[in-house]
């Protein structure tokens, strides 16, 4: 299991991914959440993808690491985040 945190945070510090605000999956507040990974994605110099689909794959990213020890709550919490998101970035949910 050590070695699967130690895996997953040497993603989210040196992945090309997004440079994150500090704490921003800790909030309560599924648009604050969005908003702060659309930010991110549009102004970082790190992304490979499209800013929606790096915002996105971080969020996912994130509650897949999770996975079981993830609360029920946070796990709402932040699948409104991915439809936060979406709207954000002016796209429709798929299927």
């Amino acid at each position: 299991m050590t070695a699967r945190k130690k895996w997953s945070a040497e993603v989210t510090e040196h992945s090309d991914a997004l440079d994150l605000e500090e704490h921003v999956f800790e909030s309560d507040d599924a648009k604050k959440i969005a908003a702060s990974l659309k930010r991110s994605a549009e102004h970082s110099h790190r992304r490979k993808a499209e800013p929606f689909q790096s915002a996105m794959s971080m969020l996912n990213f994130y509650i897949n690491r999770a996975g079981r020890n993830l609360p029920e709550s946070r796990k709402r919490v932040l699948e409104k985040a991915k439809d936060e998101l979406r709207a954000a970035f002016g796209r429709e949910r798929e299927g």
